[in-house]
């Protein structure tokens, strides 16, 4: 019986012969496109399995637990928190009480809180001790008073480190003398927090050389042939070992190969720096809106500046701007009416707000829903609204695109702004009413043009005046119960009203991110033969916006005439956001489209499915595989741990369902 099967001529072995001798002799040029194909196709899931265990190991044995809480007395017993530190406040100035307040130099123009009173010490040689925890986020500032008085004992500045023990010591500064010394001693070193984050952004960094290394080696003649016959011999192997069946049993493997390969023709048409642009801005929102591992820069920013957590959704805005357009200019050129597309446009519209308004109300495990309670802004329901103005705006100034203008000198020109002067024009007034509402609108108990966070800060001078105009027109149109509940500005300012950071005036410099995107967008259609051109023209346009962002803020946080503030989605916001998007486009479109050295996996998959994986990970958000109890809830390390695992899981499911060729779309 063996003899029968290794010798003769049947047609599984004359099949594995065949398929040994065109392994042997196929056309190189078509078995490195195979392979290019291949190897790109499954970079994505090999990359985020790769990063996901590799960053969990890495964090898991190298990165620092919570240190165990120090040993105080039980009168002083402070059960520390995450990103907190024990201070214990000596006060050896016999028979003198004192008061310490605190405030953080994050905080702008913020009034000092009281943070304990110490009261005076008894015996010259036993000092009264105060315990109290303190924030480790960013600088802290420590004002020594005398309990009772206004004068200031001694003022110092101090980096705190998470779970530390530190004292502060206040005495006179020699024996006999009058002056005050305030001197800051660590009793016990602070673990470093940010060990999780750096360990699992090397690791990220060593995988993806690795598997570029990888990459290379098989793009490498000797080392491919190598494989070739080793995949070959498995290939014989496999088909000879095989048990017996109908023939037919080859054309699952062929219908499967079909798909694959009217997928990968497509693909071409499809500019996939767009999607991978998408894709980065959403995991990047999925893993902040999990908790980034609770630190502070994975967090949106208490008022001005700029944090990792601000970048996303100003992105994902202008992304959507110039799919917006390239998919518009598409179906309209396929002959479809102008009407038919606007309804199209409304239910869309439509539809995003309704399911944003579902998202943001969760009430499933709260009991029956509130009517008086439901918080009507929110993420899709602001991008409903950008999409549905954007959209129609085009719609009813669209030109067709002509096919080629290889020749002509208006391509060199600015012909991708000159076709479209009436939405620029629409545009500027839209953005001449954010101005003029901003700092020209009376706000009752506020000066008028008022930008900052209220509660403390601007040396709580106006506590109710949280956001100014926009705070003022949402809790007017909309009411207080409709609103956020929890702004950013809640924890550093301690503002004391409601502030929705998507509401209403907001919603207008929204607009003018996704028309910046739109007019990316017509950069890559009216110049899509220029490589040249479409770079120089993504190059102007970061240079432009940078420097508005320059003029805006003059380089600082605070001091600008119009700060960076993602609360308000100021205009020097847009600005400077829409800088760094022309300049990843600047660096996607030529490495992801044109040299195709990079496919854009993994973030390709959920690009490619973004309302699917946006809607999922909020609904499933606090579900197993999601999240899990934790041995620590406040440690870093578990937390980042758990919110990588969610977030490389919602990579692998856009995957899974891009094979199934399964897309979400409203």
């Amino acid at each position: 019986m063996e003899r029968a099967m290794t010798g003769g001529s049947s047609p599984r072995r004359r099949r594995a012969e065949e398929l040994s001798s065109a392994a042997g002799t196929e056309d190189p040029a078509k078995r490195g496109s195979r392979r290019e194909a291949a190897g790109g196709m499954g970079a994505g899931p090999a990359l985020a399995a790769l990063l996901l265990a590799g960053s969990v190991l890495s964090a898991t044995l190298l990165a620092p637990g919570r240190r165990a809480e120090p040993d105080v007395n039980e009168k002083r017993n402070v059960e520390l928190k995450m990103d907190q530190a024990l201070l214990l406040i000596h006060n050896e100035l016999l028979g003198t009480s004192l008061t310490v307040y605190w405030k953080s130099e994050y905080c702008y123009q913020c009034t000092f809180q009281p943070l304990a009173n110490v009261s005076h010490s008894g015996k010259p040689a036993k000092p009264s001790i105060a315990a109290v925890s303190v924030s480790t986020q960013h600088w802290s500032i420590l004002e020594v008073n005398y309990t009772g008085g206004e004068t200031a004992a001694c003022r110092l500045e101090y980096k705190f480190g998470e779970f530390g023990n530190y004292s502060l010591l206040v005495q006179h500064a020699s024996p006999g003398a009058s002056e005050i010394a305030c001197d800051l001693v660590v009793n016990e070193n602070p673990v470093d927090s940010d060990l999780p984050v750096s360990i699992a952004f090397l690791t990220g960094l060593a995988l993806i050389i690795a598997i570029s290394f990888l990459r290379l080696l098989l793009s490498l003649d000797d080392f491919n042939n190598w494989i070739s016959k080793a995949i070959t011999s498995r290939e014989t192997d496999r088909l000879i070992n095989s048990e017996l069946g109908s023939p037919s049993r080859a054309d699952p493997l062929s219908d499967d190969c079909q798909p694959e390969t009217r997928r990968t023709s497509a693909l071409p048409s499809r500019l996939r720096s767009i999607d991978t642009f998408r894709g980065i801005s959403l995991i990047l929102m999925v893993f902040v809106n999990y908790g980034g591992g609770k630190y502070w820069y994975f967090k949106h920013s208490s008022w001005n500046g700029l944090t990792v957590a601000d970048l996303v959704f100003p992105w994902f805005v202008f992304i959507m701007g110039t799919s917006t357009f390239l998919s518009m200019t598409s179906i309209l050129q396929r002959g479809c009416s102008k009407l038919r597309l606007l309804g199209k446009i409304s239910w869309r519209s439509l539809l995003l707000i309704c399911i944003g308004i579902i998202i943001v109300n969760p009430n499933y495990c709260l009991g029956p829903l509130s009517w008086d309670k439901v918080r009507i802004p929110g993420v899709l329901q602001r991008l409903g609204v950008t999409y549905f103005v954007v959209a129609v705006l085009e719609l009813i100034f669209w030109k067709p695109v002509p096919d080629s203008c290889t020749l002509e000198r208006s391509c060199f020109s600015l012909r991708d702004i000159n076709s479209s002067w009436p939405q620029w024009l629409v545009i500027l007034m839209l953005e001449s009413i954010w101005l003029a509402l901003t700092f020209f609108l009376p706000v009752p108990g506020c000066p008028t043009g008022y930008l900052g966070p209220g509660g403390i800060g601007d040396l709580g001078k106006y506590p109710h005046c949280t956001g100014g105009a926009a705070g003022y027109i949402d809790r007017l149109l909309l009411g207080d119960t409709h609103l956020y509940q929890h702004p950013s500005s809640a924890v550093l300012y301690h503002t004391e009203v409601t502030y929705d950071p998507e509401g209403i005036l907001g919603t207008i410099n929204s607009i003018v991110m996704a028309f910046l995107g739109v007019q990316a967008g017509k950069i890559l259609l009216y110049y899509k033969d220029l490589t040249k051109a479409i770079l120089m023209r993504f190059t102007a346009w970061c240079c432009i916006l940078g420097l508005v962002s320059v003029a805006l803020t003059k380089m600082s946080a605070n001091e600008g005439v119009i700060p960076v503030n993602k609360n308000l989605w100021s205009i020097s916001y847009v600005t400077t956001l829409s800088c760094f998007a022309f300049f990843i486009l600047l660096v996607l479109y030529p490495v992801v489209d044109v040299k195709g050295l990079w496919t854009g996996a993994p973030f390709l998959y959920p690009g490619m499915n973004s309302i699917l994986v946006y809607v999922g990970h909020e609904v499933f958000e606090d579900y197993f595989p999601f999240r899990w109890k934790l041995e620590d809830d406040q440690s870093h390390k578990e937390l980042l741990i758990q919110n990588i695992v969610a977030t490389a899981l919602w990579v692998l499911i856009a995957y899974i369902l891009y094979k199934k060729k399964v897309f979400w779309k409203i």
